[in-house]
């Protein structure tokens, strides 16, 4: 075991760097980026951003985006869209100052030598550390996921529990029916068309559309303001949950199946014991142990793949949303600092995941298994 968590961890750092690398390739290819975004933003507020940009502004004169800078001006024209009218070296040091003057290799490399000791860039638009930037995001996505599986649990085990039990019968059917419907369902279609019904689109309006907390929640007392956090999660969980229950769903079923299956159960059967007995004594133990060792990846799963999207639609400001803005505004250190810290928290919770597996049966041998 202590072979095989040793080797796990080494192969941590080069799938860590080719993620990295990929994504740092691609958003180089990638129209765009943070100089083009302060070339716009100049261009619209004209010389007081400059003078934001460079300091005090004082040491790049009018003059230096006028004729003299012609010349330089059309080839760097061919680098930055937009960059018509400001003078090659104001576009030097804004490159400067985004840290973009320097080769693409060079970048990645002083980027991954930094993130090795997490010593993380500042957001290029927000002012503050990546890590400060991630704290006050990411109470809202743990929030919204952790709801959403503790109820993805809470329906699907029931759920493939009376489905396994009656296994063939027309409440299997169509209950399988209903789950491969939702399965089908997008959950940023099933968030619009909640929002439609139930948030003042087009018919009720008993939800909020938007926001975790009304505005005037500090104002209520904790009793309300517990009743208001939940009136604002009802739309985004369920949108969640509805996508989420059925692989879960069918999971247990098959679980379930494969346990009464055994010749534990025939024995039990054979000496007369209940069918509760032996569905809840016997049973429901062992088949629900390779579920609940998968809860910390199913939590997973849901925090940063479904979130994005429900996020964005509900206007959650959670990571999801963070991320979003991110890759609009082409915040380098934000998109790349919060992509390596959450890439670490995936690996190691999928090894997690491996050694509750082990801990919950001992049968399973990873030292024999390929890595």
């Amino acid at each position: 075991m202590g072979w095989y968590i040793f080797r796990r961890v080494l192969l941590m750092i080069p799938t860590v760097i080719g993620i990295m690398a990929i994504n740092f390739i691609l958003m180089q290819l990638v129209p765009g980026g943070p100089v083009q975004q302060m070339i716009g933003e100049m261009q619209g507020m004209g010389r007081g951003s400059m003078e934001r940009v460079t300091g005090t502004g004082s040491d790049i004169t009018s003059s230096d985006s006028g004729k003299s800078g012609i010349s330089g001006n059309q080839d760097i024209s061919n680098k930055y869209r937009g960059a018509q009218g400001l003078s090659p070296e104001l576009l030097k040091r804004i490159e400067k100052i985004f840290g973009m003057d320097k080769p693409p290799l060079e970048r990645f490399l002083s980027m991954m030598g930094r993130y090795l000791t997490f010593n993380f860039d500042k957001s290029l638009f927000l002012d503050k550390t990546v890590i400060e930037v991630l704290i006050e995001k990411l109470p809202v996505s743990i929030s919204l996921g952790l709801w959403t599986t503790l109820l993805v649990y809470l329906i699907s085990i029931p759920l493939g529990v009376r489905k396994a039990v009656r296994h063939g019968s027309s409440f299997d059917m169509w209950s399988s029916f209903v789950i491969i419907v939702c399965y089908a369902i997008p959950a940023f279609l099933f968030a619009n068309l909640l929002i439609v019904v139930f948030a003042g689109g087009s018919f009720l309006r008993i939800f909020p559309l938007r926001g975790l907390v009304s505005d005037n929640w500090e104002l209520l007392s904790w009793p309300s303001r517990i009743l208001d956090y939940f009136w604002h999660m009802a739309l985004p969980t369920i949108a969640m949950v509805i996508n989420g229950f059925a692989f879960l769903a069918l999971f247990t079923k098959n679980s379930f199946l494969e346990e009464i299956r055994k010749q534990y159960v025939i024995t039990a059967r054979a000496k007369g014991q209940s069918e509760g007995k032996i569905l809840y004594g016997h049973v429901f133990r062992n088949a629900m142990l390779i579920v609940i060792a998968g809860f910390p990846a199913a939590f997973l799963g849901i925090l940063f793949t479904g979130s994005l999207l429900i996020e964005v639609t509900f206007s959650l400001d959670g990571i999801g949303l963070l991320g979003y803005n991110a890759l609009l505004k082409r915040d380098y250190p934000l998109v790349f600092g919060s992509l390596y810290f959450f890439e670490i928290i995936g690996l190691v919770m999928h090894l997690v995941n491996d050694l509750m597996y082990k801990l919950i049966d001992p049968r399973i041998d990873f030292a024999s298994r390929d890595v």
